[in-house]
Parts: C-alpha cells; structure tokens; sequence
C-alpha cells in the first residue's frame, strides 16, 4: 500500500459514553467557574431547607423563657428531635424538595396569571365572563369594599 491510503489500526474502541462526559466535565467547570465569579449562590431546595431547619433551631433555642432552665432544656430537647426527625429525611430525599420548589414555583406563576387577568378586567372595569353583574357602581353591591368573583376559565 502507499502512504497516503494507510490507515493506523484502531487501537481499541471509542468510549460510547466520552461525549457524554466530556460535555458534563465542560458544564462543571462552567459553574464553578461561575460561581466564583459572582460569589455564593442558593443551593438546592433541600440545602437551603437544611440551613433553614438549623437557623430556626437556632433561633429557638437562643429565646429566653420564663420558666427557668427547665422550660429552655425542654425546648432544647424539642428541638434536637425535632433536628433528628427532620434532617435524615432532607438527607436521604434531596430530589423531592426540588421538585417540591419547582412545583411551587409553577402554581405560583400561575396563581400570577390568574390573578393579573382579573386585575386587568378589574381596572377597565369590565363585567365578568358569563355573570351579570349586580347593581351598583363595580358591580357589587353598592357599598365599599365590594367584591367579584375571580373567574379562573
């Protein structure tokens, strides 16, 4: 054979999977580099529920009673069973409580919508779908502080 159609032999099988990796080494270092840039940011849901649980603990447990030293180790143990029943179920379910925040997240985006469609109809003052109105000025019953129910269709 001649040298310009010699092919060296393959040495082994590519990695199926080396894109994939590679891609997911580049997005790390992506964040990190990041996260350096702009500081600390929010972890994940069940980070910050971890953190949240211990600054109420904490907060708690830093409340003077009157009841003496023995109302404040009652408390203590409250808490620390609290803090024991709590945390392993953080630990062992990280994914639900994100998904917990991003279903959050959704109904509140569209509680949003809901919400700024009927505020819209209630500044132009405009009847609501398939009701008729009542007397009075807004619709409502003439007095102060009327209200309309709030069509979600």
């Amino acid at each position: 054979m001649s040298d310009h159609t010699e092919r060296p032999a393959p040495e082994a099988a590519p990695d199926p999977d080396a894109w994939e990796q590679a891609c997911a080494e580049d997005l790390a270092a992506e964040r990190a580099r990041r996260r350096a840039q702009q500081g600390r940011q929010p972890g994940t849901a069940a980070e910050e529920l971890r953190k949240l649980v211990d600054a109420v603990a904490d907060k708690v447990s830093g409340i003077q009673l009157s009841g003496g030293g023995t109302a404040q180790v009652v408390v203590q143990q409250v808490i620390a069973q609290a803090k024991a029943a709590a945390l392993p179920v953080i630990e062992r379910n990280p994914d639900v409580f994100d998904h917990l925040a991003s279903a959050g997240s959704e109904l509140l985006a569209a509680y949003r919508a809901a919400v700024q469609g009927q505020e819209a109809r209630w500044v132009r003052d405009e009847p609501v779908r398939g009701a008729e109105r009542p007397p009075g000025p807004r619709g409502d019953d003439g007095g102060k502080g009327g209200s309309e129910r709030i069509d979600l269709d």
